[in-house]
């Protein structure tokens, strides 16, 4: 593998394995709209994506007839009362070991809100790997390439990004990062070898973390 300066970790789906109460916590405000629920992990890998807005009026909701921020917090409420079932991605904490014992610096740049994002870090005991820690000052998940840039244009050096979406993807262009997509979190292994595929460059797409190292 390439010596890099510094990998930066997409966090939810590739570090945390949060598919499942992502699903049934949208699930359950479509429940309550009496809206046609995601059915099964691969309706929802086809379906997900970025900003989440679209992602959300795609599924049926109206925001010209309820408000997004609301909404918005309705599933924040949902998911949290979920978070604790949502274990670490697997093969995720042996890559970080790995990075850690070889000296290299690591960093979380996610959409999520900064401060659910340091408690999810420490509460999973893995704070010991990062450097630093980059969210977003809301919760609405809109993206994260402009928080990604600002760090980056204090950081140089060659980087790897590792995700799990077409958007890691984006942001690791954004930054000049060369970019790994594991088909282990919110969308399918068929999404990301399409998406690398267009892109006509080499993006590697594993479907297991472990597959990683061996590239």
């Amino acid at each position: 593998m390439k010596r890099y300066d510094c990998v930066i970790w997409d966090f939810n789906g590739t570090i945390l394995d949060d598919v499942a109460i992502g699903i049934e916590s949208i699930n359950a405000l479509l429940k309550r709209r009496g809206m046609k629920k995601i059915s099964s992990v691969e309706e929802y890998r086809e379906s997900f994506g970025f900003p989440i807005i679209k992602w959300y009026k795609d599924l049926g909701f109206d925001f010209e007839v309820e408000d997004y921020d609301a909404v918005a917090n309705e599933w924040m409420s949902e998911y949290l009362s979920r978070e604790k079932n949502a274990p670490l991605c697997r093969g995720a904490l042996e890559l970080m070991e790995h990075f850690y014992n070889k000296g290299v610096c690591q960093v979380i740049i996610s959409a999520a809100e900064i401060n659910m994002l340091k408690r999810q870090v420490e509460a999973l005991k893995i704070d010991k790997y990062f450097n630093e820690i980059v969210g977003k000052s809301d919760i609405y998940a809109s993206g994260k390439s402009e928080i990604a840039q600002k760090w980056r244009a204090r950081n140089p050096g060659d980087m790897l990004f590792i995700g799990d979406t077409d958007h890691d993807l984006e942001t690791a262009k954004a930054i000049e990062a060369d970019c790994v997509l594991v088909a282990c979190g919110h969308q399918s292994y068929e999404r990301l070898t399409a998406l690398a595929r267009d892109e006509k460059i080499r993006i590697p797409v594993v479907k297991h973390m472990g597959d990683i190292l061996s590239l």
